[in-house]
């Protein structure tokens, strides 16, 4: 059994500029992650759900790549509100945000 219901994976990996892949750090992926941990404290989800930094997970196109496991659904949000609305309705209310997903790999 898990400790956490559920585990956001967002990815921090930073390429070279020249990459034509792009990187995740440079789409915004340090704000996602301090977004994603700002909603789950105020949303007082210590212990329930985690928010983890990282590394390359390999879809560096659609960045800022983020995994939602167990489900193991991708997202690529790019606001503050598309963080919200990924804990509203996924997180809380256990509906994938079809609209966010990542072309593919929902």
């Amino acid at each position: 059994m898990s400790r956490f219901e559920r585990h956001v994976f967002v990815c921090i990996n930073e390429r070279d500029e020249s990459d034509a892949r792009g990187c995740c750090v440079a789409s915004g992926s340090l704000d996602v992650h301090r977004w994603f941990k700002s909603e789950f404290k105020s949303r007082n989800w210590k212990g329930r759900m985690r928010a983890n930094k990282a590394g390359c997970l390999d879809v560096c196109e659609f960045g800022p790549a983020v995994v939602v496991y167990p489900e193991g659904v991708w997202y690529s949000p790019r606001s503050e509100q598309e963080v919200k609305e990924i804990c509203d309705r996924h997180l809380a209310g256990g509906e994938v945000v079809t609209e966010l997903l990542i072309p593919g790999l929902g």
